[in-house]
Parts: C-alpha cells; structure tokens; sequence
C-alpha cells in the first residue's frame, strides 16, 4: 500500500478530530476527538520514518501514546469532578467554576 494512503487518511482523522472538538459541547466527546487527533499525529509520524528507513518517528509516536494515557487519566479526573459538582459534563458549565 502507499504511504501517500496512510498520509490522507491521518489528514482525515486529524480534520474529524478537530471538527468534533470546535462543534460539540460534551466533555466526553471533546476529550476523544483530541485522542483521535493525537492518533492521527502518531500515524502520519509512524508513516514519515517507514518512509524515511528510520525508528525515530516511531519512538516519538511510543512517547506520544505514553503521554497521551497519562492525559487520559487526569482529564477523566477532572470530567468526573466537573460532573459530580454541576451534574453537567458540558463545556460550557466548566467555565462557570471560576472564582
């Protein structure tokens, strides 16, 4: 298969993740259009060093995903406290809780 194939579809991951993060409201589902952005980041970089004859890319993209679990784990904490204070795991509602 072509890399140039690997190269549109992480385009098209990359631009649903970012549409899914300017348009919808929930939380939840803002939080995982910007892990699919970060994937599609991981396989454009895992295509450039296949491309390249190289590991550099791939090693990047293994310290990516390791940043990216630990992400998870802190915005899951935060979601869950936004939602049990405001019973609302809406965007908007966040930005009421500042001082």
């Amino acid at each position: 298969m072509n890399p140039v194939n690997y190269l549109y579809l992480s385009a098209l991951l990359f631009t649903i993740g970012a549409a899914g993060v300017v348009i919808r409201r929930n939380a939840i589902v803002v939080f995982m259009c910007i892990e699919l952005m970060l994937n599609a980041c991981n396989l454009a970089l895992i295509t450039f060093s296949r491309m390249h004859g190289n590991l550099d890319g791939q090693i990047v993209a293994f310290f990516t995903m390791v940043v990216a679990a630990a992400e998870v784990v802190v915005g899951l904490a935060i979601i869950v406290s936004v939602y049990r204070s405001r019973h609302s795991a809406s965007v908007d509602d966040a930005a009421l809780m500042k001082l």
